[in-house]
């Protein structure tokens, strides 16, 4: 009989101790989940700030206009004139050289001149409204429309090749170049050369 009470009390008092730790856990607080997982973040690193290389203008340089054949077909080339000794003279000096040299004739074979050898420059002026050139008679003499075209379209290029855009006044022994030939070209006043591009062709 003892025996069997023992048992019972033993029983009971497992009995009771699971529950009390049972409900000793189920008391505790809920505690806050912390995720450990952390997620990888991408650093992106700062680019170098970098300074952008100084645009380089097309520099317009001095040079005198020849005649030259491309695919047999008239074309203006340029040849450029080292400036020298010109490097500190003014633009109209430097224009000067240049129609002096035009003048003269080219010295390769390959290029040719339609410019009457007796041309003189008169004058050559850089003024506000443009590049002023007197030439003499001898200019307007010889050859036919074609010629007459080529010699003008010289003029026009060497005399604006510092400045592309530049307005060429042409004049023949101080009178205005107004009809070239004896077909009657029409010179306008001044004149650049995207007019000549546009009224003349070699």
């Amino acid at each position: 009989m003892v025996s069997l009470r023992f048992r019972r009390s033993h029983f009971l008092g497992g009995l009771i101790s699971i529950a009390l730790v049972v409900g000793g856990f189920g008391c505790q607080p809920n505690q806050p989940t912390t995720d450990n997982t952390s997620t990888p973040t991408t650093t992106v690193s700062p680019q170098p700030e970098t300074t952008p290389e100084p645009s380089t203008a097309t520099k317009s340089e001095l040079a005198v206009y020849w005649l030259t054949y491309k695919a047999d077909q008239l074309a203006l080339e340029p040849t450029k004139i080292p400036l020298g000794d010109l490097q500190n003279a003014s633009p109209q000096e430097q224009l000067s050289v240049a129609f002096n040299r035009l003048l003269v004739g080219p010295a390769n074979t390959d290029k040719t001149n339609a410019i009457p050898q007796k041309t003189k420059l008169n004058s050559l002026k850089l003024e506000d409204d443009g590049v002023h050139v007197d030439l003499s008679k001898d200019f307007t003499t010889g050859g036919g429309t074609k010629s007459m075209q080529a010699r003008l379209g010289q003029v026009v290029y060497t005399a604006s090749s510092l400045n592309p855009k530049e307005a060429i006044w042409i004049s023949i022994d101080g009178e205005p170049l107004e009809v070239l030939s004896g077909d009657g070209l029409i010179i306008s006043q001044p004149m650049t050369r995207k007019e000549f591009d546009t009224n003349f062709s070699l």
